[in-house]
């Protein structure tokens, strides 16, 4: 018989991951991104008109903690399309200027120079009850 944790935190990121079609992790929001990489890859996505979902992974620590090991992906952030995982900023960097983001997308590859508003929603917080992890003992 085997023994079955469970783990909120982990089955709400994963099923954050299975109801919306596009989902970025990252650091900040799109409209206050915190750092660059999640800046660039909200961007991209948003240059491709591609409706997605952003979750700020920055108000708990458990959050990275938890989708890094769903993922087997370290760095943030992490963009998600119909449940598998794309890439990093890096990768969706390369996709974008390769033509190949907007196939996985389903969207047209953006014209240069032009910029519209995208649908962007805000997923709400992943929490759990509980203070939040010790990280101070790095």
């Amino acid at each position: 018989m085997t023994e079955q944790t469970e783990n909120p935190l982990r089955d709400a990121i994963a099923e954050a991951i299975a109801e919306n079609q596009v989902i970025l992790f990252m650091k900040g929001t799109p409209e206050r991104p915190m750092c660059g990489f999640s800046a660039r890859t909200a961007a991209t996505l948003e240059a491709h008109k591609a409706p997605f979902a952003a979750v700020d992974i920055l108000p708990d620590p458990r959050i990275r903690e938890e989708l890094s090991g769903i993922s087997n992906w370290p760095t943030i952030p992490q963009l998600f399309v119909a449940g598998e995982l794309v890439g990093g900023a890096d990768i969706i960097a390369e996709m974008a200027e390769s033509g190949e983001l907007a196939t996985v997308l389903g969207v047209d590859a953006p014209e240069a120079g032009v910029s519209e508003t995208v649908d962007v929603v805000e997923a709400p917080p992943l929490t759990i009850d509980g203070p939040p992890a010790d990280t101070t003992s790095d």
